[in-house]
Parts: structure tokens; sequence; C-alpha cells
């Protein structure tokens, strides 16, 4: 890759500034460099970092370098740099205030119109310090992977749409990954993670190719690969919105402890599951008012298992405490109250007589200590 450095002040930087909500394009520079190509990440510094750059530029320290590659038509497209200038052109835009170092201490709230001249004078004329790229496709997405591992970390979800961009994967985008994005408007509420991080979107990927029988640790991966020449994404969208109409079918109203479950994977698993609502409902608001279930969220996936034993855990039961086993040890003389043989008590788990699934409390009345061999028999019945 052939590079080339150049200054660019700020006063040209801003001008012509626009972000396009509805494609999330954003431009700079008088129209000519693209601020989130296809691969790009969305903004994601927080209200801290948005303010440092600012901070920065007031003050003549030096900016870290950015990168932009020559399409040869030109105009030029964000390799690296982009957080920094959204943050600097939207500055410019009197979208945010700053606090700025009092000369009599402590700090004062500046936005961008009341600058003093010397101030504007000094983040109009700052130089940001710019490397001008060429090279193919694949290089660009190379290094734009290796020069993001020591800025704001990339998730693996932003390296998989930077790899393998193209329409579907914008379109995708669009839906799940921008802010205040249809799938966070609709669905948010029960969804886990950052949109703008791409957590929906590696979510909904990971459900679609589960239904599409695509498992594994580079299940997204595959699932992208097979999809990249598809023309957008309203199909991955159909199926996101008939996940979220079966749930609240089954399970009627939202409940917070619904934020955050694998829904898709249920989904899958259970979309052809003779199920009836009311009583589904019923039972979960039962397992709700239980304070033996801990993990509020594992009822949903317990209830349509068929309610086993072995499914238990994912409602994180309320278990014996050690002061409650060593009682009950000393109770039973340090014999398992199944095959009356002596144990240590590091040997011995305890156990509901009464198991929680029929009704059993965790209390120390219906509690025992037993053997490993015998828990594991007794489990098995």
């Amino acid at each position: 890759m052939k590079i080339d450095m150049i200054k660019v002040p700020v006063a040209d930087l801003i001008q012509g500034y626009c972000e396009d909500d509805s494609t999330g394009k954003v431009t700079a520079w008088g129209g000519k460099l693209d601020v989130r190509p296809e691969y790009q990440r969305e903004y994601v510094y927080g209200e801290g970092q948005r303010d440092a750059v600012i901070n920065t530029v007031l003050h003549g320290f030096p900016l870290n370098i950015m990168y932009f590659v020559d399409r040869k038509d030109g105009t030029y497209e964000v390799l690296d740099g982009q957080q920094r200038i959204i943050s600097i052109c939207r500055y410019a835009q009197n979208r945010f205030s700053v606090k700025l170092p009092s000369s009599t201490g402590g700090f004062n709230t500046v936005n961008f119109p009341n600058l003093f001249d010397d101030q504007l004078k000094a983040f109009l004329d700052y130089e940001l310090m710019v490397y001008i790229c060429e090279g193919t496709e694949q290089e660009k997405i190379e290094w734009f992977e290796i020069i993001n591992i020591a800025g704001e970390e990339l998730e693996k979800q932003e390296i998989l749409n930077a790899v393998l961009h193209c329409a579907w994967v914008t379109d995708a985008k669009s839906v799940f990954s921008r802010a205040n994005c249809a799938a966070y408007k609709h669905y948010g509420k029960y969804m886990a993670g950052e949109c703008i991080r791409q957590k929906y979107l590696e979510t909904v990927f990971r459900w679609a190719a589960d239904a599409e029988g695509i498992t594994g640790k580079d299940a997204v991966r595959v699932y992208m690969m097979k999809h990249r020449k598809d023309a957008n994404a309203d199909a991955l969208w159909k199926y996101f919105e008939d996940v979220f109409s079966w749930v609240k079918k089954v399970f009627g109203k939202f409940d917070p402890s619904m934020k955050g479950v694998d829904w898709g994977l249920l989904y899958n698993r259970h979309k052809d599951d003779n199920i009836d609502p009311d009583l589904i409902q019923m039972e979960v608001a039962a397992l709700m008012a239980d304070d033996e279930v801990k993990a509020k969220k594992g009822i949903y996936p317990y209830l349509l298992s068929k309610r086993r034993r072995e499914d238990e855990r994912v409602l994180n039961l309320r278990t014996f405490s050690d002061s409650e086993k060593k009682t009950m040890y000393a109770r039973q003389g340090g014999l398992c109250n199944m095959c009356k043989q002596h144990f240590e008590l590091r040997e011995m788990d305890a156990d509901h007589v009464k198991p929680w699934s029929k009704g059993g409390p965790t209390t120390l009345e219906n509690g025992q200590m037993l053997c490993r061999a015998c828990n594991l028999k007794k489990s098995a019945l």
C-alpha cells in the first residue's frame, strides 16, 4: 500500500459536513471525504473521548495520525479517524459543548459559537496530520483491522462487516445497527448489548444462521458468506419480526426479565410446538413469584423445554448455604442419608428431600446430605 502525508486544516475538514440518517452516510471536506464507507463502524465515542478530541485541538496538542484512501476520482474515504472527525465536525455544528479549563480555576462549559476569537482561530487553523493511502480493496480492509487494534477495540462483528462488506450487509446495518434503528425502536427492550456496537446484528445473524442449520463458532461468518450476494436484508428483517411476533403471542406482555434471552434460538426450536399461551403465561407468573428461582430470564427456556429436571440449571435455583450444609452434615452424623455410609463433608452434596419441581423449598427441614454416588443416582430417577 502506497502512503503519502498531507495536512488538512479543520476549517477545510468541516466544510460541507453532512450526516444522512436514512443511509448512515457521512461526508466532509467539501463533500469529497466519505467519512463512513461501508466497512466502517458506527460512531461509538463517549462524552469523555469526544471532549478529549476537542480539548486536544483547542490546545494545539498532537492528535493521532489519520488515514484516508485516495479513490482516484477526486474523492477520499476514511480508513482511520472517523470518530475524531465526527467529534470535530459535530462540535463545529454546535451539537455539544465541552468543558475547558478556566484561568481562575475549574472549568467552563463552552460551545462552538461562544469560543473566544483566539480559541476559534486555533480550532479552525489546527492541521490534521493525514496519511493518504492507495491500495487494493483487500489491502484497505487488512490495514483497517490492523490500525484499529490500538484504538477503540473492534468488536468481532465489526471486523466481519469490514471484511465481508456488501449491499446486503449495508442494508442489514441500517436496520440493526444505526442509532434509533428499526430493531432498536421496535424490539430494543428484548435485546442485549448496544446496537451501534453491532450486538443486535451479531445476534440476529446468529439466530438466522441457526434457523438454517448453520452452527459452531464460525456460524455468523458462514451465514454472512452465504447471503452476501442478497440484494437486501428484507428476509432477515421478516425473520426477526416473526421471532418477536411469536414471543408476544406465547409469553404476552413484556417483562424486564425478557431482555437478553436468546429468543431466536427458542423460536427456531419451538415455533411449531403445540403451546397453550394462557397456560404458559400462568406458569411464568408462578415462577416469577417463586423466591427459589434466582435467574428469572431462565424461566422461558425452562418452560419450553418441558420442565425437565436437567434443565432446572437455567433457573439458578437457590442452593443450600455452607452453614446449612454443615448443620445437615452434623445432624446426620456424617452419614449419607441414602446409603448410610460415612463420608467427609467435602465428599457430599446438599439435596432436597422433596424436589423443588414438586414444591420442595430450600430449607433445613427439606434438606439432606448425600454422597456423590447417591446424589447422582437420585438425580437419574
